[in-house]
């Protein structure tokens, strides 16, 4: 039923004074019309014999009227002058039945009293961003007619809006919700294109299809809280919103990179630099997105500054463990030995420093220096993670493919398809789309590695223990009554190619893979970087990678890195160049869990890469805490093993970046590493742990009295 414009009139001038401001009218009139379903319920119960005037849906319905009036009350920094008074709210209450049916609110109204009218898309500029003017004003004018497009709005449902494409007269660059587009140079013709970070809508599709940025923080969330990948979260939205059309995977997969493109640059800082050509791909905006933040690796943004009191502490020394306490031993390497008195684990560790190291032997330290500057020690913890994505066959080559599907080479090596896959044959294929020359022997080895790979899926794996079964019946695999242990057998192994044994026959038959993703965070568990390792997690591969992400930032090395390998990768480092920065600045210790299972007879082990000696010669690294019933102990200082966090929580996105290409794995990455950084900040804030001011006071010695 529609109100009349009178009657609506009429209300306004009798139940609200003439001085109220328009914005609180019109506040009160949509708090009005909402409350027509509790009226409802109020004259229903009025039907019923012996009720009382005002029931219990009136009194709230008066309730919410006079907030309606007086919203200044709960919001104090949004309405700023008082309201009129209780007395209005009573009126309207008194005469709420005469009320709905005069302004023709009734059991037919619509959900919504007030139809939303449809969105408008337009840029939020007033004025030319490239374009200097003398008075300050360039304003934007109207490209073409508005173009109508489907909007995905912030309540989740699809709707027609209208699209406004502004430009400026002079430089001719185009302004639309999500982006500005200008000429390269005004030699070329080119646009190139800018994001616009605080973007209200954001376009997801060439064909007009823009989605408001409350479903990108939706599929944040997702991605955060269920490792969501954005085929998940298209299939979810669709069945959310319930009405044709649906949002493809395309679609969302596009929101995803159009959302953390801008996350990621402004989190780095790289706004005001980042361009990439007009009316791009979703493939080359994540590949320039990739080439800005990092390939293959990269810093996650503002963590080298990052401290909190679970992985920075005030420098400690042998005095202070003493002080409160702590029982320590006179044992060189501080471990406790076993008490089976193995000969190996009791072995004199005063030659440490001979034989295949020269570092010299470990003091305890002492007493902190005379001046009072402690400082403090920061640790951070490492490892490796088998989360992996497709590379280029040829085994020196770290390329990415050219086709991810089934393809086996990088641009560099598509000359290699017209040659023989088996390595160093060298010979053609023998018909086009083959993998192997004439030579029989090639073509029976591939005819047999079919026959074993081709089944590496699960399904296939099924299938080959369905034939043995059927094959072996009740019987064993040599013909005998079968026991409850016998079962079917896969025999991976491939025949030996001209003497060489199978496993080491060098082929091009299928694409190769990274071996690990290789990541570091401080022992708090915020992320600090990330690399890539290609053909094993080896010492030298670790210490380039460290050696990058401290590449741009020396003074913020940690005090101390925990990895489950620091003692060879100590070793590597002093038989490299025994002057090497990191031996002066960083201390590599075996993480807590992984030194259980290292030799006892490794000195330099126990000696150097110790996680909690109790000798003081590492006070930084344990801490003496009291129990219940008195006692002191001295335990772990940090948390050794957030990088096994970590890696665990990433493994829940394994099974979609093992699927990605080179680009979508790096940038996929770049945003996991970015969400865990932002919920561990959000958990260092809720939890109080962040650094104090006398925290730093006491790292620079300054006393209250200074």
């Amino acid at each position: 039923m529609a109100i009349p414009v009178y009657n609506f009139i009429v209300f306004l001038q009798v139940y609200f004074p003439g001085e109220l401001s328009l914005q609180r009218v019109l506040y009160a009139v949509a708090v009005f019309t909402s409350l027509y379903p509790l009226f409802r319920l109020h004259r229903n119960q009025r039907r019923e014999p012996r009720q009382p005037p005002a029931t219990g849906w009136l009194r709230s319905i008066r309730l919410l009227m006079d907030r309606a009036f007086h919203p200044e009350n709960r919001d104090p920094q949004i309405w700023f002058d008082e309201g009129p008074g209780p007395e209005y709210a009573q009126q309207i209450c008194d005469d709420l039945e005469q009320l709905y049916d005069f302004i023709g609110i009734g059991p037919s109204i619509n959900k919504t009293f007030f139809p939303a009218p449809r969105p408008v898309l337009v840029t939020s500029r007033d004025t030319c961003m490239f374009c200097p003017s003398a008075d300050g004003i360039h304003s934007l004018r109207r490209r073409r007619q508005p173009q109508t497009v489907r909007l995905l709005n912030s309540d989740f449902n699809w709707v027609e809006a209208d699209l406004f494409v502004a430009y400026c007269q002079s430089c001719n660059a185009e302004y639309l919700p999500d982006r500005v587009t200008s000429l390269a140079s005004t030699e070329k013709k080119a646009r190139l294109q800018r994001l616009e970070y605080d973007a209200e809508y954001i376009r997801v599709s060439k064909h007009g299809v823009w989605v408001h940025r409350r479903i990108a923080l939706a599929q944040e969330n997702a991605v955060l809280n269920f490792r969501c990948g954005w085929s998940n979260f298209a299939q979810w939205l669709s069945e959310t919103i319930g009405k044709k059309p649906d949002i493809t995977t395309r679609q969302s997969q596009r929101l995803y990179l159009e959302h953390f493109s801008r996350r990621l640059l402004v989190a780095h800082g790289l706004t005001d630099t980042f361009l990439l050509p007009s009316n791009s791909s979703s493939e080359v905006l994540a590949r320039t997105v990739r080439e800005h933040i990092g390939i293959n690796g990269g810093i996650v943004a503002d963590t080298m500054t990052h401290g909190c009191s679970d992985c920075t502490h005030l420098k400690r020394y042998k005095a202070d463990l003493l002080a409160t306490g702590a029982n320590l031993d006179d044992r060189a390497d501080g471990v406790a030995h076993d008490p089976t008195g193995d000969a190996a684990a009791t072995e004199d560790t005063s030659n440490a420093h001979s034989g295949e190291t020269t570092i010299p032997f470990q003091l305890p330290q002492e007493a902190p220096p005379v001046d009072g500057r402690r400082g403090y020690a920061r640790l951070a913890s490492m490892d490796g993670k088998t989360i992996t994505h497709k590379i280029c066959a040829v085994t020196v080559c770290q390329g990415e493919l050219v086709n991810y599907k089934n393809g086996r080479f990088c641009e560099g090596h598509l000359n290699l398809r017209e040659v023989c896959g088996i390595v160093p044959c060298g010979r053609p294929i023998h018909t086009p789309g083959a993998l192997t020359c004439n030579d029989q022997a090639h073509k029976d080895w591939y005819s047999q590695y079919l026959n074993r790979f081709s089944r590496q899926s699960f399904p296939g794996v099924q299938r080959v223990i369905r034939k043995q079964t059927a094959a072996q019946g009740r019987f064993g695999a040599g013909g005998g009554e079968s026991d409850a242990t016998d079962g079917p057998q896969l025999h991976p192994t491939l025949p030996p190619l001209n003497g060489t044994p199978g496993a080491e026959v060098t082929h091009t038959f299928r694409a190769r893979k990274t071996y690990c993703l290789q990541t570091i965070q401080w022992a708090c568990g915020c992320p600090i970087g990330w690399g890539k390792c290609y053909i094993s997690e080896s010492s030298s591969q670790v210490l380039a990678f460290i050696n990058r992400t401290w590449e741009n930032n020396p003074e913020s090395k940690p005090s101390f890195i925990a990895y489950d390998d620091a003692c060879n990768l100590l070793r590597h480092i002093v038989t490299q160049n025994l002057d090497d920065p990191w031996l002066k600045t960083t201390k590599f210790i075996v993480d807590s869990w992984h030194y259980i299972g290292h030799r006892a007879t490794d000195v330099l082990c126990r000696l150097w890469c110790n996680p909690a000696p109790t000798n003081g010669s590492q006070p930084d690294l344990v801490t003496v805490e009291v129990d219940d019933n008195g006692r002191t102990h001295t335990t772990r200082a940090f948390n050794t093993e957030t990088a096994e966090q970590l890696n665990a929580w990433i493994s829940g996105f394994e099974a979609q970046l093992q699927q990605m290409s080179a680009v979508n794995f790096d940038f996929c990455v770049h945003v996991i590493m970015l969400l865990y950084k932002e919920k561990v900040e959000r958990q260092v804030v809720e939890k109080r742990k962040g650094l104090t001011e006398e925290f730093w006071d006491a790292v620079e010695g300054i006393t209250a009295d200074d």
